[in-house]
């Protein structure tokens, strides 16, 4: 990460319970030319919760620093509860990011209770994002969603089997041409596939199987059918609101 990336996340208008980094240098594909994607988690003061002008529970920033690309999204604590309390592997991502620019005790708290909000409903959030970032592979020929759609399908996959957040592609990949596509992918974010890398109809085939292994997961998972963390999530929002 960039050593200017603290001073970014710092310049946010409300305290951060924390900030991490998502998308492709995450997922472990970033390109020379990828975004630098902060994700974070604010804290209003009481008076913005409590009083007749509420602050926002979502703050997008943006920008550019030393030729980079800045996308800087923030869920204000409430918010991101709510989220995690959803089938969102997105902010279970987020949350448990091991690329982390700043965090608090409150992190290494909603941290602790990320496992007990996992279900087998999860999948449909990966096999949705699934589906859309193969369609966009089918109108565009890029290499940037081809590689969402296998990233997605192992992370979901892994997590139905194991209970455990594993978003880098790297790490989960179980084809041999996916190297060659990370490597590729490094000379830019939009990028045509190289079909003497891997060939449609492989890539199609791969996609097809790896739904299945992912629906297939979601079956036989053994996840909780509903979140637990529910109560303790809404007690740790109260005293958080009640140390402000």
């Amino acid at each position: 990460m960039p050593d200017w990336a603290g001073a970014v996340a710092d310049e946010h208008p409300y305290p951060l319970a924390f900030a991490t980094v998502s998308g492709a240098h995450l997922y472990g594909f970033a390109s020379v030319d990828s975004d630098l994607d902060l994700r974070a988690c604010h804290l209003l003061p009481l008076d913005e919760v409590v009083g007749l002008d509420t602050g926002p529970d979502t703050v997008e920033m943006g920008g550019e620093r030393e030729g980079m690309e800045l996308d800087i999204v923030s869920q204000e604590l409430a918010k991101f509860i709510r989220l995690l309390l959803r089938p969102n592997g997105y902010v279970l991502e987020q949350l448990l990011s091991p690329l982390v620019i700043r965090t608090s005790p409150l992190h290494d708290e909603l941290k602790a209770l990320a496992p007990h909000c996992l279900t087998p409903q999860h999948a449909r959030h990966y096999l949705g994002f699934a589906s859309g970032q193969w369609l966009l592979y089918a109108k565009t020929g890029e290499l940037k969603p081809a590689l969402y759609t296998l990233r997605v399908l192992h992370t979901g996959i892994h997590l139905m089997r194991t209970g455990e957040i594993e978003p880098d592609l790297r790490v989960l990949n179980t084809l041999p041409y996916v190297p060659d596509l990370i490597e590729a992918k490094k000379a830019g974010e939009h990028h045509a596939l190289p079909a003497s890398l891997v060939a449609p109809e492989t890539l199609a085939a791969d996609v097809a199987r790896l739904t299945v292994q992912l629906e297939s997961a979601r079956d036989t998972s053994r996840l909780p059918a509903t979140p637990s963390a529910a109560p303790a999530l809404n007690d740790l929002l109260i005293r958080t609101r009640l140390s402000r």
